[in-house]
């Protein structure tokens, strides 16, 4: 469709406290997986767990109320589109 590509955005806000809005495009259907992990790489939360999407712009809310000050890292995967970004939970 050319329409969608495989992008993943900064989350808004960030700094954030307690949530957060991760937002990412995929370009084909395709098996995708959202995950958090701490400044350490260990991983906190799965978003999404290898779900198949179709095309188009997905929204997620993180919210870290239960998880301490930090940077934290979150991670998109597909089959054939990995990215990830910072974002700082601020309390």
């Amino acid at each position: 469709n050319g329409q969608f590509t495989f992008n993943l955005y900064q989350n808004f806000p960030n700094p954030f406290n307690p949530s957060t809005k991760i937002k990412f495009s995929i370009p084909e259907r395709d098996k995708v997986s959202l995950k958090i992990y701490n400044s350490l790489g260990q991983e906190i939360l799965t978003l999404i767990n290898a779900q198949e999407l179709i095309p188009g712009l997905y929204e997620y809310k993180f919210n870290a109320s239960n998880l301490p000050s930090g940077v934290y890292i979150y991670e998109i995967r597909t089959n054939k589109y990995v990215q990830s970004k910072k974002m700082i939970l601020i309390k």
